[in-house]
């Protein structure tokens, strides 16, 4: 009889370990799923400023290129 009494104290043992197993998982999945969702929402902010910075990229690009263009062309003098 004891050791059933034994047998049934262990069963109860080991069936709330894994239920504060499964709850420390699932405290655990939550944190890992914020963390992903931040860090979406941090690279989405990132390739938005990206894009913008490329934008500026190429209007100076061509900013430039139409400078040089003008430096380098002659100049059209009047004639007399």
């Amino acid at each position: 009889m004891d050791a059933i009494k034994k047998k049934m104290q262990m069963l109860k043992l080991d069936k709330e370990n894994a239920i504060d197993r499964a709850e420390q998982a699932e405290t655990d999945q939550k944190a890992a799923e914020d963390k992903c969702k931040q860090l979406e929402d941090e690279l989405l902010a990132l390739q938005k400023k990206l894009k913008g910075t490329e934008d500026e990229l190429d209007k100076f690009c061509e900013a430039l290129k139409d400078a040089q263009e003008n430096w380098n062309c002659p100049r059209r003098r009047p004639q007399m």
